[in-house]
Formats: structure tokens, C-alpha cells, sequence
């Protein structure tokens, strides 16, 4: 059995309340949650706060406090684990340019993984989540996508598996989404 079976195994007992499935489960997929959580970090300005043990252990805090998950796939959880994740940077930053009252460090966010959705190498995370809030206003399916695929880290058939759309599909809404936050950011 692969390990994505094996993940994917342990999500459905976990939802079917089976809590020891939730022990052997953590060992598996906190390397994945922890490198996903340095890459976001390894983005940010150089004196960050956040440790990306702190960003995945208050998403792993988020994840097991969810009542009665209805976990599918490793690339739904995923997909959800990257979405938390974007929320505790966000109000991460929040918190932090609140303290300062609006100083010139801001925190930043290099998108040149995301597929250079802008010509500038970094972007503000905090003008990104509102440009992504925007988005889902008029395209709910786009924000997801981005979400999925840059916060997420997930592929392209991954981010289709997890929305129950076509391969085909994800890469049109990825590439007009990009475009769309290329103009935005810009």
C-alpha cells in the first residue's frame, strides 16, 4: 500500500471517529505539513516571528478540533490544512501591522512559486488575501484554485480531484485567475 493510500485510509477512519487512526496518522503527514509551512516561511521577511513548528502545530490544532470531518483524500486534507495555514499567516499579519500601526515592514510573500502571478518577486500577504477574498466574490472556483494550488502546494490533478472538476478546467481558471491577481497586485 502506498503511503497516499495509507493517508487516505486513515482520513476516512479518523471520520468515522476513529481516534486512533488520528495517532498513526499525524507522523504521517506532518513532514508534508511542516515543509509546506517552511516554504510559505521561507517567503516571508528574513525576522519573522512564526516558526513553521508553530504555523503547523496551530493548523494540526485547527484540524483535530474540526467536529465530525468528512475527510475524502490526502489531497483534500491537504488542501484544507493549506487553507488554515493561509489563515494564520493572514491574521498573523494582521496582528503584526496592528502593532505597528501601519509601518513600512510589512509582512511579505514571494509568489514566484505560484507561477509568477505578478512581475514584482514579492507581494504584500495581507493585500494577496484581500485580492483572493475579491476573487471569490465574483468566482468562488478560481480563489479555491489558487488557494489550493499555491497555499496548498497541490497539483494540478490534485486541486481537480479535491474540487471534482476537470484537469482541463483547473488550468483554465489557473491561468485566468493568475492573470486576474497579476493585474490586481500590480
Amino acid at each position: 500500500m502506498s503511503p497516499s493510500e495509507n493517508v487516505t485510509q486513515l482520513l476516512v477512519k479518523w471520520s468515522a471517529g476513529d481516534q486512533t487512526a488520528l495517532e498513526k496518522l499525524m507522523p504521517l503527514v506532518y513532514s508534508e505539513l511542516r515543509r509546506l509551512a517552511s516554504n510559505y516561511l521561507r517567503r516571508e521577511r528574513q525576522n519573522h516571528t512564526l516558526q513553521p513548528t508553530a504555523l503547523v502545530n496551530e493548523a494540526y490544532l485547527k484540524l483535530v478540533a474540526q467536529r465530525k470531518p468528512r475527510w475524502q483524500n490526502r489531497a483534500q486534507f491537504y488542501g484544507v490544512a493549506a487553507q488554515m495555514m493561509r489563515r494564520i499567516l493572514v491574521d498573523h499579519a494582521r496582528q503584526n501591522k496592528a502593532a505597528k500601526r501601519g509601518g513600512s515592514d510589512q509582512e511579505r510573500l514571494s509568489i514566484t512559486s505560484a507561477g509568477q502571478l505578478g512581475e514584482k518577486p514579492d507581494i504584500d500577504l495581507l493585500a494577496l488575501h484581500e485580492a483572493l477574498e475579491e476573487l471569490k466574490m465574483f468566482d468562488s472556483q478560481q480563489e479555491r484554485i489558487v488557494e489550493l494550488k499555491f497555499f496548498g502546494g497541490l497539483s494540478i490533478d490534485e486541486t481537480a480531484e479535491v474540487l471534482g472538476i476537470g484537469h482541463a478546467t483547473v488550468e483554465r481558471d489557473w491561468k485566468m485567475a493568475r492573470a486576474w491577481l497579476r493585474r490586481k497586485l500590480d
